[in-house]
């Protein structure tokens, strides 16, 4: 159970509690977002990772008035499909943005050249070819497959050359007209080691020294995402990634590296709050099962592969483990299991913490139940 802390002052991002008293207007299913957060995060990461350029991960929350508040603090986007471009055209304003994605669509390539991307990302030699022949003469950085053992949400396996591999697919976008930019790598969703970004650099610095031996001078370092946020289990300060990585940058890279992240959960993840409703109890043998209006297919996807959150409740009372499931029909619509919780009824409402990220990018409207409504703490009354 998380302790609610009340010593916000006005002008700051605002805590759970705050958050909780101000939501009470609010039906549930609700994601409601502090804009101050968002701003705060922006600049924590500026502070940390100095000089370098801070691309959004748009997939993380594209609401609209996240994308503004974000673009507002002078952000770039990343971004992988035609209707993320879209969003962030309809910013108004020219936002630099970079595409991250290995496998990307023809028409998505021809729109983002068009439209004055900064560099494709590419893992094989097909998606060379096809950013030849969509956007010729294109900036492009070669993925590499690193260690994920770290993270909570690896992404191993679908996406990353070999690094023995990665010059010769550099070398083979120079030969198809490309400009071959530099490199990056993924340590894995909600990565919760520092010393993963560090033996990252490690494999990525050799890579650049083959490179340059191989007459190729790369400047483009993105160190991707992956950057933590609290939840159930302890996280390495976003300060400890960053002198990590500066260190390494600093010890194995030319002066001209040109570093860039592309934080998606860190930027988003606790500047909100969801809050759902209990709609029913049931006792099954020796477990509590209380369901909520909001589970796997309308809000909390990334349960399903045993994300887990931290859940309070305004009701007191003795706490006893609890399986809290969502509202569908569907018997894959469990959330957690074993949750501490007091006894809860119908009516009663549940708090999921730092769940600004995903929540509203994954849901759907399965089975009738629609994803949260989403609410600005600064437009409330």
């Amino acid at each position: 159970m998380n302790r609610l802390d009340y010593s916000c002052r006005a002008t700051e991002p605002r805590g759970t509690a705050y958050l909780i008293e101000h939501s009470h207007g609010l039906a549930t299913p609700f994601l409601l977002i502090d804009p101050a957060r968002l701003r705060a995060n922006v600049r924590r990461m500026r502070a940390a990772f100095p000089g370098g350029e801070i691309f959004y991960a748009t997939k993380a929350n594209a609401h609209p008035r996240v994308l503004q508040t974000l673009a507002a603090e002078g952000c770039g986007f990343e971004i992988s499909s035609e209707g993320e471009l879209e969003a962030i055209g309809r910013l108004g304003r020219q936002i630099p943005f970079l595409s991250s994605n290995p496998i990307k669509a023809p028409g998505f390539i021809q729109r983002a050249a068009q439209a004055g991307v900064i560099a494709f990302a590419a893992d094989s030699v097909e998606e060379l070819v096809k950013i030849a022949r969509e956007a010729p003469g294109a900036a492009v950085y070669v993925r590499l497959l690193v260690d994920n053992s770290g993270s909570e949400w690896p992404l191993t396996r679908k996406y990353g050359v070999a690094p023995s591999e990665a010059v010769e697919l550099l070398i083979r976008a120079a030969d198809l007209g490309l400009v071959p930019r530099g490199t990056t790598f993924h340590v894995g969703s909600q990565c919760r080691q520092a010393s993963s970004w560090d033996a990252a650099l490690a494999v990525t610095a050799d890579v650049w020294n083959e490179a340059a031996r191989s007459g190729l001078h790369l400047t483009f370092l993105s160190i991707g995402g992956g950057f933590p946020v609290r939840h159930t289990r302890e996280i390495p300060p976003l300060e400890e990634i960053g002198a990590v990585v500066q260190r390494a940058i600093a010890e194995r890279f030319p002066p001209d590296a040109l570093l860039t992240l592309e934080p998606g959960r860190a930027l988003v993840g606790d500047a909100a709050l969801l809050g759902a409703s209990v709609i029913g109890c049931a006792r099954r043998g020796d477990e509590r099962w209380v369901y909520l209006d909001v589970g796997i297919f309308n809000g909390l996807m990334e349960a399903i592969g045993g994300f887990t959150y931290e859940i309070t409740t305004l009701v007191s009372g003795p706490s006893s483990a609890t399986v809290l499931a969502g509202p569908s029909c569907d018997s894959v619509d469990v959330i957690a299991e074993g949750v501490l919780l007091p006894d809860l009824t119908v009516g009663d409402r549940v708090y999921f913490l730092n769940a600004g990220a995903y929540t509203l990018s994954y849901a759907s409207s399965f089975n009738g139940w629609p994803p949260p409504s989403v609410a600005f703490l600064d437009e409330l009354a």
